[in-house]
């Protein structure tokens, strides 16, 4: 069975993100884990002193044992989450680089107009250390996303339902 794994650029409990990532899994099918970003903030003395931590140490599997990542980042302040950029800079300091060569789709939910456009830009930028094989598209890119979800937290709107499932589609043909 192919494992997807998830990362939300938020932790918040009710998150918009990872709403959006459920909905992109039930799309993609198979088995799939949320990952959990909850970890210390980057500290190179940290690293020096005590080593890898073991929270940091469990994403950094995690990444290496998916055939494929799903990404979903709020926008702040035109970028990426400063939660997402701590853990990808936690698992870059890991050898071997985690995500080379492995099929990774990126979206966004945010309270913004422009559905976090901005902050895929950003995390594009910060993959690019990671060589992954990065999918450009469809855009998945979910505005007013306070507005975007039912109780169940499943999509509202079709057309950003197609592209989940446009995205997905072309995430499992990567694989």
């Amino acid at each position: 069975m192919t494992k997807l794994l998830g990362i939300s650029g938020s932790l918040r409990k009710n998150s918009h993100n990872t709403f959006l990532l459920a909905a992109a899994a039930k799309s993609f099918g198979g088995d799939y884990t949320l990952a959990d970003l909850n970890l210390p903030l980057y500290d190179g003395d940290i690293e020096e002193n005590e080593g890898i931590p073991a929270a940091v140490q469990t994403l950094y599997d995690q990444v290496q044992g998916a055939d494929a990542i799903l990404i979903s980042t709020p926008e702040y302040n035109g970028n990426l989450s400063g939660v997402l950029k701590n853990a990808l800079d936690w698992i870059s300091r890991i050898k071997p680089m985690p995500m080379g060569d492995k099929p990774v789709a990126i979206m966004s939910a945010t309270a913004g107009r422009a559905g976090g456009v901005m902050a895929l830009n950003s995390l594009r930028l910060c993959l690019t250390a990671f060589q992954p094989r990065l999918l450009h598209g469809p855009l998945v890119a979910v505005a007013a996303s306070y507005a975007a979800f039912n109780d169940d937290g499943s999509l509202k709107e079709e057309s950003y339902q197609n592209a989940v499932d446009g995205l997905m589609e072309k995430l499992k043909s990567t694989i």
